[in-house]
């Protein structure tokens, strides 16, 4: 974690089984049986080789992604808003998501979606956009972040 709020609340969670660190994993001498990368690569300018070197350390990694990239932030301009609201250098649909971890080396062992619409919105545009998101959702959750966006994949890979 490099977060220093984040480490915080991270570091009153840790036990003999589970370790939180405050500095580059790539760079520490150590193999882990478990790497959670959740809502990091995008942030990475070189996210290509950063995968590469995190493929070494661990067995098991669990990545979480957003999937910024769908026709509606396309047509309304919300990549440039993850990337200067959240520092979004890359921007992922499930398909593109998917197969920059197998160019990396990962093997793909499941996936599932994490909608956004699951928390409570926090204007009236995410409560009408709720609506549709979920119908959608229902449906194809693929189809939903495609069109609409609003969700994230989580990954889990060797």
């Amino acid at each position: 974690e490099i977060s220093e709020n984040a480490f915080k609340l991270c570091i009153e969670k840790s036990s003999e089984r589970v370790s939180f660190f405050k500095e580059d994993l790539i760079k520490l001498d150590k193999k882990f049986d478990i790497v959670l990368c959740i809502d990091v690569f995008e942030h990475i300018e070189n996210y290509i080789g950063f995968l590469r070197a995190l493929r070494e350390k661990g067995k098991i990694k669990i990545f979480h992604i957003p999937l910024d990239l769908s026709f509606n932030s396309l047509i309304r301009g919300g990549l440039m808003k993850s990337r200067e609201e959240l520092g979004h250098l890359h921007h992922f649909t499930p398909d593109t998501a998917l197969a920059t971890l197998s160019d990396c080396g990962y093997e793909i062992i499941d996936t599932m979606y994490t909608p956004h619409f699951d928390f409570p919105p926090k204007s009236l545009k995410n409560r009408i956009a709720r609506l549709p998101r979920k119908i959608l959702y229902s449906i194809s959750a693929k189809l939903m972040s495609t069109v609409l966006g609003g969700t994230s994949m989580m990954v889990l890979a060797k």
